[in-house]
């Protein structure tokens, strides 16, 4: 194996791959022999030679030299040999944004954290068997939700990178084998092929879920519209940067065929007219459970059919109090529009698209005749007249509509629920002495979320509201350079989940969007940049 990869780093010194350092050959070389012999896991880099940390450990303490800024923060990616992947195209932009930013602390954390799911997450990846396997971090579990949006600053990149082209497909490939068996499912075990164990759930421990599910294929059965639109936005991200049609393969048609029977069985009420209860997916705790059980014997609060879609369980995988998620049907209703265009561009499936758009106009319909009351969106409904006045964290959120693509930020709905969103009529938003934001039940009030703070930025065109919420994210990485799930807002010490990939993308997502919306606030020169131009 030391001779294979020696071979393959000659072959890039000499020029016939592009490397420009070391540094960068070593690590293309590392990755272009794991992915030749199956393999894309820290063990199989530190089987070659590396002796790789774990990254919960190693994200713990600061690592590497630190910036020249006043916040000195650390260099907190993995040595090159460690990384999971490698991509020239992601290393390019990083050297053309740290160049750039006039602020080394914020190009420091640019640098950290649009590596990070690439550096870290790649668990498993087979390019013949079109197959990849990505965590969330410290959780080894592959997330509909999170592997997303943990890819979505790389999109543009898409058409200039194959290999990483090849990576994403893979995934999405993989992704459309879970949702074809399992559509109520979130988060899903390593595929047979990878030779893999499950991970053990502990939180899952004395549940029960109808339709059964298998342990060795589901790592979590708690069911989120969001996980489905998740799928649908990587999917069509994909097509939109790469024009390839091939993923669109008998797996992933399969799949999109599950969303809608889901789409359609979620959206109707839980008691027809002569009240006979009807139910579809129900999910229970007990029997030592640590997660909570959803009420009503596993199907939750009843609800009536506004022309929205249900859901039992959050973002945050909190349960739901009511039944009707205004932003997971907000981004449901975006996405199923943006399926419609890439199955026609496509010429594909010409019945599917229609019911997309169909779907997706009585969606929107649904959402404005019936969530918004006097200019404010309620975050839940239940198709019944009730409605919960709040926010949580987690994307889609109310704050996140405008990045969704729902409205845009200066529509007056949006205006008005963002000022209630970011005040103390909002029951998880929170301000103390070192940071403030929205949380959610998931942690607990006191402990709001970064990621609050980055749909925050992408809501507004106000200069100061940006700069501030950016630093208020730069000063609260408890000096360890990366994003964190929660901080508490007197103890900036005090957070959960050191590695949180999705965090870490959603904020270079975010300084990726300033550096064209925004650039005079973030760059020396002013000038706009969008990678891949």
């Amino acid at each position: 194996m030391g001779a294979m990869l020696r071979s393959v780093v000659d072959t890039l010194l000499c020029g016939l791959l592009p490397a420009r350092t070391l540094d960068a050959a070593l690590a293309r070389g590392m990755h272009l022999l794991k992915t030749k012999l199956g393999l894309a896991t820290l063990g199989a880099v530190a089987a070659v030679g590396a002796q790789c940390p774990d990254f919960t450990t190693f994200s713990q303490s600061p690592q590497g030299n630190p910036s020249a800024g006043p916040l000195g923060i650390p260099f907190m990616r993995p040595e090159p040999a460690c990384r999971t992947f490698n991509s020239s195209a992601v290393e390019k932009v990083i050297d053309d944004m740290k160049s750039r930013l006039k602020d080394p602390d914020l190009a420091r954390l640019f640098e950290n954290t649009f590596p990070n799911t690439l550096d870290t997450t790649v668990k498993y990846f087979n390019s013949t068997e079109n197959l990849a396997f990505i965590i969330t971090g410290d959780i080894t579990a592959q997330w509909l939700r999170d592997t997303a949006n943990q890819f979505a600053p790389y999109h543009s990149l898409l058409a200039q990178d194959s290999e990483l082209k090849t990576l994403v497909k893979a995934v999405i490939n993989n992704e459309a084998r879970y949702i074809k068996e399992y559509p109520y499912c979130g988060s899903f075990q390593p595929p047979p092929e990878s030779g893999l164990a499950p991970s053990h759930n502990d939180w899952a421990d004395g549940v029960t879920v109808n339709p059964p599910v298998n342990n060795q294929t589901v790592f979590e059965c708690k069911f989120e519209i969001d996980s489905l639109c998740g799928f649908l936005k990587l999917s069509r991200s994909f097509f939109q940067a790469t024009n390839d049609s091939s993923i669109m393969n008998d797996d992933w048609h399969a799949a999109i065929g599950q969303i809608f029977r889901v789409i359609d069985e979620q959206s109707q009420a839980t008691f027809d007219e002569d009240f006979n209860f009807i139910s579809y997916y129900n999910w229970t705790g007990g029997n030592g459970a640590l997660s909570p059980a959803v009420n009503n014997a596993g199907n939750g609060e009843p609800k009536g059919s506004p022309g929205l879609v249900g859901t039992h369980h959050r973002p945050s995988d909190d349960l739901s109090t009511f039944a009707f998620l205004t932003p997971a049907n907000a981004m449901l209703s975006v996405e199923l529009t943006h399926l419609a265009d890439i199955l026609d561009a496509a010429k594909q499936a010409k019945n599917v698209s229609v019911a997309a758009r169909e779907w997706s106009s009585t969606i929107s319909n649904a959402i404005w005749n019936t969530t918004v009351v006097n200019n404010i969106f309620a975050y839940e409904t239940n198709g019944l007249g009730s409605r919960y006045v709040m926010d949580d964290a987690n994307v889609p959120s109310l704050l996140s509509l405008p990045y969704l693509g729902f409205l845009n930020k200066t529509h007056p709905a949006y205006v008005a629920t963002r000022k209630l969103l970011l005040s103390r009529n909002n029951p998880y938003y929170a301000q103390g002495k070192t940071f403030r934001g929205i949380g959610g039940p998931h942690v607990d009030v006191w402990n709001p979320w970064p990621m609050s703070q980055i749909s925050s930025i992408f809501g507004t065109d106000d200069d100061q509201e940006i700069l501030t919420s950016l630093y208020l994210i730069a000063n609260n990485t408890n000096g360890l350079g990366l994003i964190h799930e929660s901080i508490d807002i007197y103890d900036t010490t005090s957070y959960t989940r050191p590695w949180f990939a999705w965090a870490n993308s959603y904020f270079a997502e975010m300084l990726l969007d300033l550096a064209q919306r925004k650039p005079q606030l973030i760059f020396t020169d002013g000038r706009s940049y969008v990678p891949g131009q």
